[in-house]
């Protein structure tokens, strides 16, 4: 079982919804337990890092994301999860994240349309099992202002072109994190979703 969690922040059901279409069992928490004790977890989210970083501390769902990480378990962020899983974000100043990948989170530059809302493409950099059958130059479906930076360039298995070329899908051995939304990049999105099920079976 996948465990997407709840702290206050996302379309939840969506993601949860993505992955019944796929047939890969996924339930919404806010208990940091049940985080711990399931197969695979899930952290989404939209708006702002600040808040997001606030609800997940006094919560205790940043301890339980570190003990689901460091157990080794399948870990995905999406949007807002993929830049909690960063060191710090510069949004309304400079607020420290859950540290699981080194690098920053940026604001996307100026004289862009923000936030950068719609299909894009991502520019596949190296073969992984997330992106199991996902053409190159795929396009999936973005809503952000802010994009991480990676201080290291191997955990970087997608990129965009926006103003910037980003990192647009990250990953290290067990975690992953995507800054479009799978859930609504129609059927190329589901097979990412699709995927990470398929490992979590895999693992655990």
């Amino acid at each position: 079982m996948i465990a997407i969690i709840d702290y206050g922040m996302g379309n939840l059901r969506s993601v949860q919804k993505g992955f019944e279409k796929m047939g890969v069992e996924a339930v919404v928490t806010g208990k940091p337990q049940q985080v711990v004790q399931a197969a695979g977890v899930v952290l989404p989210g939209v708006g702002a890092f600040a808040d997001a970083m606030t609800n997940l501390r006094s919560s205790g769902m940043d301890e339980a994301v570190h003990r689901a990480v460091e157990a080794g378990k399948p870990f995905l962020g999406i949007c807002l999860g993929q830049q909690l899983l960063f060191d710090a974000s510069e949004e309304w100043g400079l607020t420290r994240g859950l540290g699981i990948f080194r690098g920053r989170v940026r604001r996307l530059p100026d004289g862009l349309k923000v936030p950068h809302m719609g299909w894009n493409q991502a520019e596949i950099q190296r073969a992984d099992p997330l992106l199991e059958g996902i053409p190159q130059a795929s396009s999936f479906y973005f809503v952000h202002s802010y994009y991480v930076d990676p201080e290291e360039q191997a955990v970087v298995l997608t990129r965009t072109e926006y103003g910037v070329r980003f990192a647009s899908i990250v990953g290290r051995e067990n975690v992953y994190g995507i800054q479009f939304h799978p859930e609504k990049s129609s059927g190329i999105g589901l097979r990412i979703l699709e995927n990470f099920g398929r490992m979590v079976k895999k693992c655990c």
